[in-house]
């Protein structure tokens, strides 16, 4: 399986990182191996001094596809999650200033925290809050109706360039609210009411 994920579509996180607003979306990857499961422990890293969280709204595919139409895209996905994309900043701020590939600051271990995956069937997808708290206060509030470009849009996007197979995950982009982390907070991700992710940083 793959990850596949979405930056800069969200105009208001953007605007706090003062980056540009993108003509097409964003697209990045990230290894298997940053994946956390079954809110495992996130063990802070050592080449690092600003992690950052970025929670986001994922789409796990379910049928193998490429080139696909956005008419169909919806076909291709029927479930839901949410994530944590966590950021190296200071790695990712040296590697923009160089013009460089942000891979370090995106995809080491234990970047990329999933939860469970629900039917999307039980929401409307083009109005879905969803949040995040960290040590009991909320940090990030999203709706998925302020997305740049939409879920079905980014799987017809993406699929243009990678083929896409049951399994692989699109996280679909951070709203306002990013921050940094520190060894012994607390990070409880939600999808409208419902929680999702508990987990400590450690």
């Amino acid at each position: 399986m793959k990850i596949l994920a979405i930056g800069r579509n969200y105009a208001k996180h953007i605007e706090e990182l003062n980056n540009e607003r993108p003509d097409e979306p964003v697209v990045f990857g990230k290894p298997e191996t940053a994946i956390l499961k079954n809110n495992a422990p996130f063990y802070y890293p050592d080449f690092s001094n600003d992690i950052h969280h970025e929670v986001e709204i994922l789409i796990k595919i379910c049928k193998v596809g490429k080139n696909i139409d956005q008419k169909f895209a919806h076909k291709y996905y029927d479930e839901i999650g949410i994530g944590i994309d966590f950021t190296a900043r200071d790695l990712q701020s040296k590697a923009k200033a160089k013009g460089l590939p942000w891979d370090l600051a995106k995809g080491f271990n234990g970047s990329a925290p999933i939860s469970d995956f629900i039917p999307k069937s039980d929401f409307d997808l083009s109005n879905l809050n969803f949040s995040l708290k960290k040590d009991g206060q909320e940090v990030q509030l999203g709706n998925t109706s302020f997305m740049l470009f939409n879920f079905d849009y980014l799987v017809s996007y993406v699929s243009r360039f990678f083929m896409l197979k049951k399994g692989d995950i699109i996280f679909s982009g951070t709203p306002e609210g990013v921050g940094p982390v520190k060894i012994g907070n607390r990070l409880e991700a939600f999808i409208e009411d419902k929680k999702m992710m508990d987990f400590e940083v450690k």
